[in-house]
Protein backbone atom coordinates (compact mmCIF):
# COMPACT_ATOMS: atom_id res chain seq x y z
CA UNK A 1 0.00 0.00 0.00
CA UNK A 2 2.93 2.34 0.88
CA UNK A 3 5.02 2.13 -2.36
CA UNK A 4 1.54 3.00 -4.08
CA UNK A 5 0.67 6.13 -2.63
CA UNK A 6 4.16 6.97 -2.88
CA UNK A 7 4.07 6.12 -6.70
CA UNK A 8 0.64 8.02 -6.80
CA UNK A 9 2.56 10.98 -5.17
CA UNK A 10 5.70 11.48 -7.08
CA UNK A 11 3.90 13.00 -10.17
CA UNK A 12 2.83 15.58 -7.79
CA UNK A 13 6.09 16.06 -5.81
CA UNK A 14 7.71 16.65 -9.55
CA UNK A 15 5.27 18.98 -10.52
CA UNK A 16 5.47 21.31 -7.01
CA UNK A 17 9.68 20.63 -7.21
CA UNK A 18 9.27 22.57 -10.62
CA UNK A 19 7.19 25.14 -9.87
CA UNK A 20 9.00 25.80 -7.08
CA UNK A 21 12.06 25.93 -9.01
CA UNK A 22 9.95 28.65 -11.12
CA UNK A 23 8.97 30.93 -8.61
CA UNK A 24 12.68 30.92 -7.25
CA UNK A 25 13.93 31.98 -10.45
CA UNK A 26 10.98 34.31 -10.78
CA UNK A 27 12.50 36.22 -7.88
CA UNK A 28 16.22 35.49 -8.66
CA UNK A 29 16.73 33.08 -5.50
CA UNK A 30 18.90 30.05 -6.54
CA UNK A 31 16.76 27.69 -3.86
CA UNK A 32 18.85 24.26 -6.33
CA UNK A 33 22.25 23.39 -7.65
CA UNK A 34 22.10 20.27 -10.29
CA UNK A 35 24.60 17.77 -8.17
CA UNK A 36 22.20 18.34 -4.94
CA UNK A 37 18.67 17.92 -6.69
CA UNK A 38 19.46 15.01 -8.32
CA UNK A 39 20.91 13.22 -4.99
CA UNK A 40 18.69 14.24 -3.20
CA UNK A 41 16.15 12.72 -5.12
CA UNK A 42 17.85 9.79 -5.74
CA UNK A 43 18.13 8.70 -2.07
CA UNK A 44 14.41 9.07 -1.50
CA UNK A 45 14.60 6.67 -4.89
CA UNK A 46 17.22 4.22 -3.07
CA UNK A 47 14.88 4.40 0.45
CA UNK A 48 11.56 3.29 -1.50
CA UNK A 49 14.08 0.54 -3.06
CA UNK A 50 15.09 -1.09 -0.25
CA UNK A 51 11.71 -0.42 1.97
CA UNK A 52 10.39 -3.28 -0.51
CA UNK A 53 12.45 -5.65 1.38
CA UNK A 54 12.75 -4.02 4.90
CA UNK A 55 8.42 -3.73 4.90
CA UNK A 56 8.06 -7.39 5.87
CA UNK A 57 10.03 -6.76 8.66
CA UNK A 58 8.71 -2.70 9.76
CA UNK A 59 4.75 -4.32 9.33
CA UNK A 60 5.06 -7.49 10.14
CA UNK A 61 6.55 -6.75 13.71
CA UNK A 62 4.16 -4.44 13.99
CA UNK A 63 1.01 -6.63 13.00
CA UNK A 64 2.83 -9.44 15.05
CA UNK A 65 2.42 -7.50 18.18
CA UNK A 66 -1.04 -5.72 17.37
CA UNK A 67 -2.49 -9.44 16.92
CA UNK A 68 -1.26 -11.13 20.28
CA UNK A 69 -1.07 -8.06 22.72
CA UNK A 70 -3.50 -5.56 21.72
CA UNK A 71 -5.52 -4.01 24.62
CA UNK A 72 -8.51 -2.98 22.44
CA UNK A 73 -10.59 -3.63 19.70
CA UNK A 74 -10.09 -0.20 17.91
CA UNK A 75 -13.21 0.61 15.25
CA UNK A 76 -13.04 2.63 12.33
CA UNK A 77 -14.71 5.92 13.77
CA UNK A 78 -13.53 9.70 13.25
CA UNK A 79 -12.31 9.46 16.53
CA UNK A 80 -10.15 6.47 16.20
CA UNK A 81 -8.50 8.23 13.45
CA UNK A 82 -7.65 11.06 14.69
CA UNK A 83 -7.09 10.14 18.24
CA UNK A 84 -4.41 7.50 16.12
CA UNK A 85 -2.59 10.52 14.04
CA UNK A 86 -2.20 12.63 17.44
CA UNK A 87 -0.41 9.58 19.22
CA UNK A 88 1.27 8.92 16.01
CA UNK A 89 2.67 12.30 15.84
CA UNK A 90 3.38 12.50 19.56
CA UNK A 91 5.86 8.90 19.45
CA UNK A 92 6.74 10.14 15.69
CA UNK A 93 8.40 13.57 17.93
CA UNK A 94 10.14 10.82 20.06
CA UNK A 95 12.07 8.84 17.59
CA UNK A 96 12.80 12.19 15.71
CA UNK A 97 14.03 13.66 18.47
CA UNK A 98 16.03 10.60 19.68
CA UNK A 99 17.44 10.32 15.67
CA UNK A 100 19.38 13.64 17.14
CA UNK A 101 19.93 12.27 20.21
CA UNK A 102 20.96 8.72 19.79
CA UNK A 103 24.23 7.95 18.01
CA UNK A 104 22.73 4.70 16.12
CA UNK A 105 19.58 6.85 15.16
CA UNK A 106 21.45 9.89 14.02
CA UNK A 107 23.21 7.21 11.98
CA UNK A 108 20.33 6.44 9.89
CA UNK A 109 18.59 9.86 10.27
CA UNK A 110 21.81 11.88 9.22
CA UNK A 111 20.68 11.44 4.88
CA UNK A 112 18.09 13.66 5.96
CA UNK A 113 19.94 16.74 7.07
CA UNK A 114 23.14 16.15 4.76
CA UNK A 115 22.29 18.60 1.90
CA UNK A 116 23.26 22.24 2.20
CA UNK A 117 20.50 23.05 -0.02
CA UNK A 118 16.60 23.55 1.24
CA UNK A 119 13.91 22.73 -1.04
CA UNK A 120 11.19 20.53 -1.59
CA UNK A 121 13.76 17.66 -2.86
CA UNK A 122 15.14 17.84 0.55
CA UNK A 123 11.94 16.26 2.18
CA UNK A 124 12.90 13.03 -0.68
CA UNK A 125 15.77 12.41 1.20
CA UNK A 126 14.92 9.55 3.34
CA UNK A 127 17.10 6.87 5.00
CA UNK A 128 17.54 3.11 3.58
CA UNK A 129 18.56 1.91 6.94
CA UNK A 130 15.80 3.18 9.34
CA UNK A 131 13.54 1.17 9.54
CA UNK A 132 15.84 -1.30 11.69
CA UNK A 133 15.23 0.32 14.80
CA UNK A 134 12.29 2.34 14.05
CA UNK A 135 9.68 0.33 14.54
CA UNK A 136 10.26 0.39 18.32
CA UNK A 137 9.09 3.92 18.45
CA UNK A 138 5.62 3.01 17.14
CA UNK A 139 5.19 -0.55 19.32
CA UNK A 140 2.71 1.53 21.85
CA UNK A 141 0.07 2.29 18.88
CA UNK A 142 0.12 -2.08 18.26
CA UNK A 143 -0.53 -2.40 21.54
CA UNK A 144 -3.56 -0.30 22.31
CA UNK A 145 -5.10 -2.07 19.45
CA UNK A 146 -4.22 0.16 16.27
CA UNK A 147 -5.14 -1.82 13.18
CA UNK A 148 -2.42 -2.10 10.92
CA UNK A 149 -4.29 -0.88 7.68
CA UNK A 150 -4.76 2.02 10.08
CA UNK A 151 -1.30 2.66 11.18
CA UNK A 152 0.00 2.25 7.23
CA UNK A 153 -2.76 5.08 6.15
CA UNK A 154 -1.46 7.31 9.51
CA UNK A 155 1.83 7.18 8.79
CA UNK A 156 1.56 8.42 5.41
CA UNK A 157 -0.45 11.10 6.22
CA UNK A 158 2.13 12.38 8.60
CA UNK A 159 4.83 11.67 6.39
CA UNK A 160 3.33 13.41 3.39
CA UNK A 161 2.58 16.47 4.88
CA UNK A 162 6.05 16.85 5.98
CA UNK A 163 6.84 17.60 2.15
CA UNK A 164 5.40 21.03 1.75
CA UNK A 165 7.24 22.46 4.78
CA UNK A 166 10.84 21.76 2.96
CA UNK A 167 10.95 25.65 1.43
CA UNK A 168 12.17 28.77 1.40
CA UNK A 169 10.34 30.15 -0.16
CA UNK A 170 7.10 30.18 1.98
CA UNK A 171 8.28 32.98 5.18
CA UNK A 172 6.19 33.16 8.47
CA UNK A 173 2.78 32.25 9.03
CA UNK A 174 1.26 33.39 12.16
CA UNK A 175 -0.82 31.19 14.11
CA UNK A 176 -0.40 28.71 12.20
CA UNK A 177 3.17 28.86 13.11
CA UNK A 178 2.62 27.88 16.70
CA UNK A 179 0.53 25.08 16.20
CA UNK A 180 1.94 23.25 13.05
CA UNK A 181 4.84 22.16 11.74
CA UNK A 182 5.77 25.13 9.12
CA UNK A 183 8.32 25.99 6.64
CA UNK A 184 9.85 28.35 9.29
CA UNK A 185 10.02 25.92 11.87
CA UNK A 186 11.56 23.48 9.85
CA UNK A 187 14.30 25.25 8.68
CA UNK A 188 15.40 25.81 12.42
CA UNK A 189 15.28 22.07 12.70
CA UNK A 190 17.61 21.46 9.32
CA UNK A 191 20.02 24.20 10.67
CA UNK A 192 23.40 23.71 11.47
CA UNK A 193 23.97 27.43 13.80
CA UNK A 194 24.80 26.79 17.41
CA UNK A 195 21.28 28.66 18.70
CA UNK A 196 19.00 26.20 16.47
CA UNK A 197 20.92 23.12 16.66
CA UNK A 198 18.58 20.25 17.85
CA UNK A 199 15.30 21.97 17.60
CA UNK A 200 11.32 21.49 16.75
CA UNK A 201 11.29 17.81 15.99
CA UNK A 202 7.50 17.68 15.87
CA UNK A 203 5.93 15.89 12.52
CA UNK A 204 2.87 17.87 11.59
CA UNK A 205 2.22 19.76 15.62
CA UNK A 206 4.68 21.59 17.00
CA UNK A 207 3.06 21.67 20.02
CA UNK A 208 5.25 18.61 21.18
CA UNK A 209 8.42 20.98 21.17
CA UNK A 210 6.60 23.59 22.61
CA UNK A 211 5.79 21.11 25.31
CA UNK A 212 8.95 19.27 25.81
CA UNK A 213 11.31 22.11 25.35
CA UNK A 214 12.46 21.51 22.34
CA UNK A 215 11.25 24.87 20.19
CA UNK A 216 12.97 27.23 18.78
CA UNK A 217 11.50 30.29 16.09
CA UNK A 218 13.51 31.32 13.32
CA UNK A 219 14.87 34.86 13.76
CA UNK A 220 15.54 37.22 11.28
CA UNK A 221 18.43 38.31 12.21
CA UNK A 222 20.23 34.39 12.23
CA UNK A 223 20.49 32.96 8.82
CA UNK A 224 19.78 29.58 8.47
CA UNK A 225 22.70 27.57 7.53
CA UNK A 226 21.76 23.68 6.13
CA UNK A 227 23.69 20.64 6.30
CA UNK A 228 25.36 19.05 8.80
CA UNK A 229 28.49 19.60 11.17
CA UNK A 230 30.52 16.81 9.44
CA UNK A 231 29.27 17.44 5.53
CA UNK A 232 29.28 14.59 3.45
CA UNK A 233 30.70 16.01 0.43
CA UNK A 234 29.87 13.09 -1.93
CA UNK A 235 26.80 12.83 -4.12
CA UNK A 236 27.05 8.81 -3.69
CA UNK A 237 23.63 7.64 -1.99
CA UNK A 238 25.53 4.57 -0.81
CA UNK A 239 28.06 6.81 0.95
CA UNK A 240 25.54 9.17 1.95
CA UNK A 241 23.99 6.02 3.94
CA UNK A 242 26.66 4.45 6.00
CA UNK A 243 29.04 7.70 6.76
CA UNK A 244 27.79 7.68 10.68
CA UNK A 245 28.22 4.29 10.56
CA UNK A 246 31.44 4.25 9.49
CA UNK A 247 32.67 6.47 11.77
CA UNK A 248 30.58 4.61 14.63
CA UNK A 249 32.93 1.50 13.64
CA UNK A 250 36.06 3.37 13.60
CA UNK A 251 35.29 5.15 17.03
CA UNK A 252 34.76 1.56 18.82
CA UNK A 253 37.82 0.37 17.48
CA UNK A 254 39.50 3.13 18.94
CA UNK A 255 38.37 2.89 22.32
CA UNK A 256 40.05 0.67 24.72
CA UNK A 257 37.21 -0.27 27.55
CA UNK A 258 34.13 -2.50 25.98
CA UNK A 259 31.60 0.00 27.43
CA UNK A 260 32.69 2.72 25.89
CA UNK A 261 32.51 0.59 22.71
CA UNK A 262 28.94 0.49 23.90
CA UNK A 263 28.45 4.14 24.71
CA UNK A 264 29.70 5.47 21.41
CA UNK A 265 26.53 3.97 20.03
CA UNK A 266 24.24 5.08 22.40
CA UNK A 267 25.60 8.12 23.42
CA UNK A 268 24.76 11.78 21.92
CA UNK A 269 26.48 11.57 18.28
CA UNK A 270 29.71 12.99 18.24
CA UNK A 271 30.54 11.75 21.83
CA UNK A 272 33.92 9.79 22.47
CA UNK A 273 35.61 8.66 25.53
CA UNK A 274 37.86 10.88 27.48
CA UNK A 275 41.08 11.00 25.88
CA UNK A 276 40.49 10.48 22.47
CA UNK A 277 41.10 12.91 19.84
CA UNK A 278 38.42 14.73 19.62
CA UNK A 279 37.06 15.96 15.78
CA UNK A 280 37.65 18.76 14.11
CA UNK A 281 36.54 22.07 14.51
CA UNK A 282 33.42 23.15 12.95
CA UNK A 283 33.25 25.84 10.84
CA UNK A 284 29.86 27.09 9.99
CA UNK A 285 30.23 29.51 7.04
CA UNK A 286 32.27 26.96 4.78
CA UNK A 287 32.38 26.51 0.67
CA UNK A 288 29.51 23.96 -0.18
CA UNK A 289 30.39 20.88 -1.79
CA UNK A 290 28.97 22.27 -5.35
CA UNK A 291 31.46 20.55 -8.15
CA UNK A 292 30.36 22.41 -11.59
CA UNK A 293 29.49 20.02 -14.25
CA UNK A 294 29.39 20.47 -17.85
CA UNK A 295 25.92 21.16 -19.23
CA UNK A 296 26.15 17.86 -21.37
CA UNK A 297 27.06 15.75 -18.40
CA UNK A 298 23.77 17.16 -16.77
CA UNK A 299 21.92 16.17 -19.69
CA UNK A 300 22.74 12.92 -19.13
CA UNK A 301 22.80 12.10 -15.86
CA UNK A 302 19.35 13.87 -15.83
CA UNK A 303 18.30 11.30 -18.64
CA UNK A 304 19.50 8.59 -17.06
CA UNK A 305 18.11 9.19 -13.70
CA UNK A 306 14.62 9.96 -14.76
CA UNK A 307 14.88 6.22 -16.70
CA UNK A 308 15.76 4.83 -13.75
CA UNK A 309 13.10 6.88 -12.10
CA UNK A 310 10.38 5.16 -14.60
CA UNK A 311 12.12 1.42 -13.99
CA UNK A 312 11.78 1.83 -9.80
CA UNK A 313 7.81 2.42 -10.28
CA UNK A 314 7.85 -0.87 -12.21
CA UNK A 315 9.91 -2.39 -9.11
CA UNK A 316 7.97 -0.57 -6.30
CA UNK A 317 4.90 -1.96 -8.31
CA UNK A 318 6.10 -5.70 -8.43
CA UNK A 319 8.34 -6.25 -5.97
CA UNK A 320 5.60 -8.21 -3.30
CA UNK A 321 5.39 -10.60 -6.20
CA UNK A 322 9.20 -11.72 -7.43
CA UNK A 323 11.60 -14.15 -5.91
CA UNK A 324 13.46 -12.63 -3.61
CA UNK A 325 16.67 -13.49 -5.14
CA UNK A 326 15.77 -11.80 -8.24
CA UNK A 327 14.36 -9.30 -6.69
CA UNK A 328 17.40 -8.35 -4.55
CA UNK A 329 19.18 -8.57 -8.38
CA UNK A 330 16.66 -5.99 -9.51
CA UNK A 331 16.88 -3.86 -6.43
CA UNK A 332 20.94 -3.97 -6.93
CA UNK A 333 20.82 -2.73 -10.00
CA UNK A 334 18.69 0.35 -9.40
CA UNK A 335 20.71 0.83 -6.46
CA UNK A 336 24.39 0.48 -8.73
CA UNK A 337 22.57 2.90 -11.20
CA UNK A 338 21.90 5.67 -8.89
CA UNK A 339 25.82 5.26 -6.89
CA UNK A 340 27.24 5.32 -11.02
CA UNK A 341 24.93 8.25 -11.56
CA UNK A 342 25.93 10.08 -8.28
CA UNK A 343 29.88 9.79 -9.57
CA UNK A 344 29.06 11.28 -12.56
CA UNK A 345 27.73 14.25 -11.33
CA UNK A 346 31.09 14.69 -9.40
CA UNK A 347 32.52 13.79 -12.76
CA UNK A 348 34.79 11.15 -12.13
CA UNK A 349 36.31 9.84 -15.10
CA UNK A 350 35.99 6.40 -13.39
CA UNK A 351 32.29 6.72 -13.29
CA UNK A 352 32.33 7.21 -16.92
CA UNK A 353 33.74 3.29 -17.60
CA UNK A 354 31.52 2.14 -14.79
CA UNK A 355 28.53 3.40 -16.55
CA UNK A 356 29.40 1.66 -19.71
CA UNK A 357 29.71 -1.42 -17.97
CA UNK A 358 26.62 -0.97 -16.19
CA UNK A 359 24.99 -0.27 -19.47
CA UNK A 360 26.49 -3.64 -21.08
CA UNK A 361 25.52 -5.61 -18.69
CA UNK A 362 21.63 -4.58 -18.93
CA UNK A 363 21.52 -5.11 -22.95
CA UNK A 364 23.44 -7.95 -22.70
CA UNK A 365 20.83 -10.36 -19.94
CA UNK A 366 18.37 -8.89 -21.72
CA UNK A 367 18.79 -10.12 -25.67
CA UNK A 368 20.69 -13.36 -23.86
CA UNK A 369 17.38 -14.18 -21.12
CA UNK A 370 14.66 -12.50 -23.03
CA UNK A 371 13.06 -11.51 -19.75
CA UNK A 372 13.41 -8.76 -17.26
CA UNK A 373 15.61 -9.97 -14.04
CA UNK A 374 14.27 -13.74 -14.57
CA UNK A 375 10.49 -12.49 -13.81
CA UNK A 376 8.80 -10.92 -16.85
CA UNK A 377 9.18 -12.17 -20.27
CA UNK A 378 10.06 -9.05 -22.76
CA UNK A 379 8.66 -9.21 -26.30
CA UNK A 380 10.83 -8.79 -28.92
CA UNK A 381 10.11 -4.95 -29.35
CA UNK A 382 10.51 -4.30 -26.08
CA UNK A 383 14.16 -6.02 -26.35
CA UNK A 384 15.11 -3.69 -28.86
CA UNK A 385 13.99 -0.91 -27.06
CA UNK A 386 16.62 -1.71 -24.02
CA UNK A 387 19.36 -2.40 -26.48
CA UNK A 388 18.34 0.78 -28.59
CA UNK A 389 18.25 3.07 -25.23
CA UNK A 390 21.45 1.56 -24.28
CA UNK A 391 23.31 2.12 -27.65
CA UNK A 392 21.90 5.91 -27.49
CA UNK A 393 23.82 5.79 -24.11
CA UNK A 394 27.15 4.28 -25.22
CA UNK A 395 26.73 7.30 -27.67
CA UNK A 396 26.46 9.82 -25.03
CA UNK A 397 28.99 8.59 -23.39
CA UNK A 398 31.48 8.50 -26.17
CA UNK A 399 30.91 12.32 -26.51
CA UNK A 400 31.81 12.57 -22.60
CA UNK A 401 34.95 11.05 -22.91
CA UNK A 402 36.02 13.07 -25.36
CA UNK A 403 35.21 16.01 -23.60
CA UNK A 404 37.03 14.61 -20.12
CA UNK A 405 40.30 14.45 -22.57
CA UNK A 406 40.23 17.17 -23.53
CA UNK A 407 39.75 19.14 -20.36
Amino acid sequence: MQENIITLATPVFIALIMLEMFIGRRRGEAHFHFGDTLNSMGLGVLSQITFVFFQLFFFGIYAWVEQRFSLFDVPNTWWAWLGGLLLYDFLYYWLHRSGHEVAILWAAHVVHHQSERYNLTTALRQTSTGPFLAWIFFLPLAILGIPLNMFITILLIDLLYQFWVHTELIGKLGWFDRVFVSPSNHRVHHATNTIYLDKNYGGILILWDRLFGSFMEEKEEEKVVYGTRSPLRSWNPLKANIEVYQSLLHDTRQASRWSDKLRIWFKHPGWQPAGSVSHSPFVLHHPAFEPELPLSWKWYCGIQFMILLLITTHFLAVGHIVSMANGVLYGCWLGAGLVVIGGLTERRFSYLWLEVIRLIVTAGFVQFTGNWFGEFSLPTLAQHAVTLIVVCSLFSLFFLFKETDKS
